[in-house]
């Protein structure tokens, strides 16, 4: 079950890109919260103790308690964060309000367990197609990932996003049902490379030619006269 991060935030009053950076570079960042049906409040929050509240949050999901003076805590989902592509500073961030009593639909993560059959006797190649399943759940009920067991994949088998064993009690299925996570394939053959010419096969090439040519040069060349014989003594 996720456990909800709380993280301090203040009501932004000025909005546009040169305000953006006079609060980066006061060590902060903007950010925006939307909620179903209600209107977007712009934040801004301390860069620093915003990534040390989620130094230890390895997943994809982060639920959040964000604490904003004059205003009630709100439940919030991290949706995105933008960083900077060279320094890694966080540029903007926005986060979805969420209601505890509602179910929403959202990605998580499948983790492969388990070394497969068809791998283990039979030199398969394990293939990981999918790495996330929609579904629909109480926030309450999201977890980091769900872990699915394939050792009982051999070579040519797959399993199919309505095959992970959910609780159905918690999670309904939003992806495809036959939607293939994980296949078990064989290897594929390296192609022999083609058996390189041997060197007595052009020295016979060339032996050959030189003959032809020596032979071509005898039959252009014009035939000598026949000597003249010597007169017998008188």
């Amino acid at each position: 079950m996720a456990t909800a991060i709380k993280v301090e935030a203040e009501v932004r009053t000025v909005k546009g890109t040169s305000a953006g950076r006079r609060l980066r570079r006061a060590g902060k960042f903007p950010g925006i919260v939307y909620g179903v049906g209600k209107t977007p409040v712009n934040v801004q929050l301390d860069e620093r103790l915003f990534k040390r509240a989620l130094h230890a949050h390895s997943g994809e999901n982060v639920m959040l308690d964000l604490d904003i003076p004059g205003s009630e805590t709100k439940k919030v989902l991290l949706r995105e964060v933008q960083r900077h592509p060279i320094t890694g500073q966080i540029l903007h961030a926005d986060f979805n309000e969420i209601s505890m009593t509602e179910t929403l639909t959202i990605e998580i993560a499948i983790e492969l367990i388990g070394e497969p059959v068809g791998v283990l006797q039979k030199g398969g190649v394990l293939e990981h197609l999918v790495r996330s399943i929609e579904v629909e759940c109480l926030p309450s009920d999201i977890v980091e990932e769900f872990q699915v067991d394939v050792s009982a994949l051999n070579i040519g088998d797959s399993l199919a996003a309505g095959e992970i064993p959910l609780d159905t009690s918690k999670y309904t299925l939003v992806t495809d049902a036959d939607l293939a996570i994980a296949a078990v394939a064989a290897q594929r053959a390296e192609e022999e490379p083609a058996p390189a010419a041997t060197a007595a096969e052009p020295e016979m090439i060339n032996e050959k030619k030189l003959a032809e040519g020596a032979d071509a040069a005898k039959a252009a060349a014009p035939a000598k006269a026949a000597a003249p014989a010597k007169e017998a003594k008188k």
